[in-house]
């Protein structure tokens, strides 16, 4: 719940960014594709505004939803950074609708501060894996792009994507490996870390959140090894993705979520 102490600002900042996203989400149809690139542009400044005052204006805090809000955010940057690559891409009122339920999400569950006892190297540790979650993002967001596109082609409609079909696939495929790779780096730092960065009494141990991260990994390096050696493509491929990005969902968001909003408790 919001917390007593939560300032203005705060509450402010947030409510500001939800709204700025929901106005390409709910008028995408009557805003020129300018116009809509430009609200996106300042809820995302915004957005960027409210995770920083978030965490240095007060002790930092963490849980499942300030983790959705910043997986939320680095989707948001890189679909961004994207859209000048091809300009032809239209600004997604799916990506404009989760980025203000993720706001307000960490304004209503804004999580639990740092354990005193953890590293000052936890900070960049969390990073890796929100970063690792931000790029299976945007590969989930491409493979649903790449779906779409061929279910046009097979009705011999326009794919209306902004990128061709091709192109979808390698994106999708070059943010899998990416977000494999820092997964990996994430995995390997608790692993050899874990003392370290959480303190004697939050060492490695084989809960919810290190099974399910463990079965994500092992699922996205046998859709990268089916794709190298196989060359497993299409449906298949995309149905391996999503299957190993709901995994890594629950790793992190789903148990902080159990933990935090159904049992009530502390991690």
């Amino acid at each position: 719940m919001i917390l007593p102490s939560a300032d203005t600002a705060s509450i402010t900042l947030a409510i500001a960014t939800a709204v700025a996203y929901t106005v390409p989400a709910l008028a995408a149809a009557r805003l020129t594709p300018a116009s809509t690139r430009a609200v996106a542009l300042v809820a995302w400044l915004l957005h960027a505004v409210t995770l920083g005052w978030a965490q240095f204006g007060d002790a930092p805090r963490f849980g499942f939803a300030p983790a959705l809000s910043v997986t939320a955010w680095l989707v948001a940057a890189v679909y961004a950074i994207e859209s000048h690559v091809y300009p032809k891409l239209q600004t997604r009122w799916v990506l404009s609708a989760l980025g203000a339920v993720a706001v307000v999400l960490a304004l209503v569950f804004p999580g639990s501060p740092l354990h005193p006892s953890a590293s000052v190297w936890l900070p960049l540790h969390w990073a890796l894996g929100i970063a690792s979650y931000g790029l299976f993002g945007m590969a989930v967001a491409h493979a649903w792009f790449m779906t779409r596109a061929e279910a046009r082609i097979r009705v011999a409609a326009d794919p209306h994507s902004g990128i061709p079909l091709l192109t979808l696939e390698r994106l999708t495929f070059r943010f899998v490996g990416a977000g494999f790779v820092l997964l990996t780096a994430t995995l390997l730092a608790g692993f050899l870390f874990g003392e370290q960065l959480y303190g004697a009494r939050n060492t490695w141990k084989w809960d919810h959140k290190t099974v399910f991260s463990i079965l994500s990994w092992l699922t996205i390096a046998v859709l990268l090894i089916g794709r190298a050696r196989f060359g497993w493509r299409g449906q298949f491929a995309v149905r391996v993705l999503y299957a190993g990005s709901g995994l890594l969902l629950l790793a992190y968001v789903g148990s902080r979520f159990v933990m935090e909003i159904v049992l009530g408790r502390t991690p």
